[in-house]
């Protein structure tokens, strides 16, 4: 019997590709939020476009600073690169204890696992760092452990690839100059409400580094948006450039759409294990789909999926064709055409049927038992936010809290 393991390989991928498999495996562990239908790739381009330097798994914007000031502060003692995975690792979970005992704990990262942590926020937040100009080292994170000797070394002056090109140190350094000050205490003392100087730093960071995306535009026009589901509900919408209307209708009607896939799908693992209270949930909700699809038909047809496609590939997103393939039949069949009758249709079940297995092979919960035994009732269920609720709101409402101090 062959009990070899299964195992993740990073080959040629960059280190965006890297932290974003790291994400997907994360969100494993919570309940409909796995890509079963694997439309993550379109997912992500929007979410980049719109939020970009923040990622699905991120939490409370306070840890734009942590992880920066940990490696400060290692830095200036000189911690070697043979001490400086276990010495951050030391520092990140002194921090998870310090803010375990603040009175705000939502969102610290570890809270449960504390000590046996696996994915640490350095490795959360360190793609986002380099795409907001807080971390000025070019590599991965593995890359920058190994670079310290040689940076300091060098007095700080410059460390070169295998390349030979520059990637800390000099006129680049390894984080921006204009970071906040370390707080006293940190990271024994720590809790994740941002100062004023904090929040305005963070600010102009976001609008310097990404000043056309809408995340720019939110930070720059703080309101209270607890209360909005949805990033093209947003009360400011009137007032956003042009870009980034097109950018939110694309990315709602992309959505609302191919939602109705993801019901679908779980409609028909619910008729497939004979659980009829899984049937009547999803048959509700698709129904409930369908008509929102009606009532918005006139615009769906009015949709420009060809500027919709122009967009994904300007981004330089790798997009297999069959994952384009599989969205396009979809939005044919869902739009200017009668969206309701696509649940009892055998087209639109044996389309979902087809991308199942083109996924998941004999692994494919339509045709495995075992592996439809361990649905958990909700596989992709939820509507594509974009990592609104999830992490982008949070951050935004840290600022403004900040902002707001007196």
């Amino acid at each position: 019997m062959n009990n070899a393991m299964s195992s993740f390989a990073w080959l040629d991928f960059s280190e965006s590709d890297r932290q974003k498999a790291l994400d997907v495996i994360d969100l494993f562990r919570e309940k409909g939020t796995v890509d079963e239908l694997g439309i993550g790739t379109v997912r992500d381009t929007f979410a980049d476009l719109l939020f970009p330097g923040t990622s699905t798994i991120m939490t409370r914007a306070r840890y734009y600073l942590f992880v920066p000031w940990m490696y400060q502060r290692h830095e200036r003692k000189k911690t070697p690169s043979n001490e400086i995975t276990q010495a951050s690792r030391k520092d990140e979970i002194a921090l998870i204890e310090a803010l375990a005992k603040s009175k705000d704990i939502r969102g610290v990262i570890g809270i449960e696992a504390r000590a046996s942590l696996k994915r640490l926020p350095s490795t959360i937040y360190w793609q986002g760092l380099g795409q907001l100009g807080i971390r000025r080292y070019l590599g991965a994170l593995e890359g920058y452990h190994r670079a310290l000797d040689a940076f300091y070394r060098n007095g700080g002056d410059s460390v070169r690839g295998d390349d030979g090109h520059v990637i800390a140190g000099g006129n680049l350094r390894n984080w921006d100059p204009a970071l906040p000050a370390i707080p006293k205490g940190f990271p024994w003392e720590a809790t994740l409400q941002l100062r004023q100087g904090e929040a305005d730093y963070l600010r102009e960071r976001i609008m310097q580094s990404a000043p056309h995306s809408l995340f720019a535009f939110l930070v720059d026009h703080l309101v209270d948006d607890s209360a909005i589901d949805f990033p093209w509900e947003h009360p400011l919408y009137p007032r956003m450039s042009v870009r980034n209307k097109s950018e939110l209708q694309h990315a709602r009607n992309f959505s609302e759409t191919m939602h109705g896939a993801a019901l679908l799908y779980n409609l028909m693992l619910g008729e497939k294990k004979k659980d009829e209270e899984r049937v009547k949930q999803y048959t509700d909700l698709f129904d409930d789909w369908a008509v929102r699809m009606s009532d918005r038909m006139a615009e769906l047809e009015a949709w420009s999926r060809s500027d919709f496609w122009a967009l994904v590939r300007a981004t330089g997103a790798r997009l297999a064709m069959t994952t384009e393939a599989f969205i396009s039949t979809w939005l044919d069949n869902a739009i200017a055409k009668n969206p309701g009758a696509l649940r009892a249709s055998k087209t639109a079940r044996d389309l979902i049927a087809r991308r199942e297995h083109v996924l998941k092979g004999p692994l494919a919960r339509l045709e495995n038992a075992h592996a439809l035994g361990l649905w958990g009732g909700a596989s992709s269920s939820g509507r594509l936010d974009y990592r609104w609720n999830r992490s982008v709101k949070s951050m935004l409402a840290d600022m403004r809290n900040a902002l707001e101090e007196p």
